[in-house]
């Protein structure tokens, strides 16, 4: 009996070691990210989920990111489109519709992900932070912005062997869901990858 219950004894100690050890991993990856890498390129696929959980949408293509506030996403599937992110405005253009949308980098929604990821402020001024554990392979940490006016209700970002995942979820209850694969740190960009100039004939709305 006593035997027994060293047993468990020392099964419980190893089980709260280790969930010890794993604990702050996450964060630490985040972290190092942050401040490792200042710039990326990556391909990426994203799917937009209904509030129950459903595909609407699929899309795909590149993202490059530069710190601070640049970004650009290249949308190649299932159309074209392209978010570019200047550092001061968002242009959203849309080839088809021979449309720009342009809106100040930080009202732009769409653009949640790249400024998690290319914004110059320490994360914890602009977000509550909270580790979610291990769950497919990657340790996930969960985003929620502090500002109440924002338009997006929380970030889940998934680690594997490098940055993977992230889960944004807006305030209607659809998440976008980006999965990022051949991803590459800190590569040499060209500065003209962040300027948008609009196209002859392209319909403006929002503010130059």
């Amino acid at each position: 009996m006593h035997a027994l219950i060293r047993s468990l004894t020392a099964l419980l100690l190893l089980s709260v070691f280790t969930a010890s050890a794993q604990a702050g991993q996450a964060l630490e990856r985040l972290n190092a990210f942050y401040r490792q890498v200042h710039s990326l390129r990556a391909h990426f696929e994203q799917t937009l989920l209904d509030s129950a959980g459903e595909p609407v949408q699929e899309s795909s293509g590149t993202v490059e990111i530069e710190r601070p506030d640049r970004f650009r996403w290249d949308y190649n599937k299932p159309y074209p489109q392209l978010i570019v992110g200047d550092g001061q405005r968002v242009w959203i253009y849309d080839s088809e519709l021979q449309q720009v949308t342009v809106k100040r980098v930080d009202l732009a929604v769409g653009s949640a992900p790249s400024l998690v990821l290319s914004g110059k402020r320490p994360l914890e001024e602009d977000f509550h932070i909270k580790e979610l554990g291990e769950k497919d392979g990657m340790l996930w940490l969960q985003l929620t912005p502090k500002k109440p006016e924002s338009d997006f209700k929380s970030v889940r970002v998934g680690f594997g062997k490098d940055l993977e995942r992230m889960d944004l979820e807006d305030n209607f209850g659809q998440t976008t869901r980006i999965h990022f694969t051949h991803l590459q740190r800190n590569p040499k960009l060209d500065a003209a990858l962040f300027r948008f100039k609009v196209p002859a004939g392209v319909d403006v709305v929002g503010d130059e």
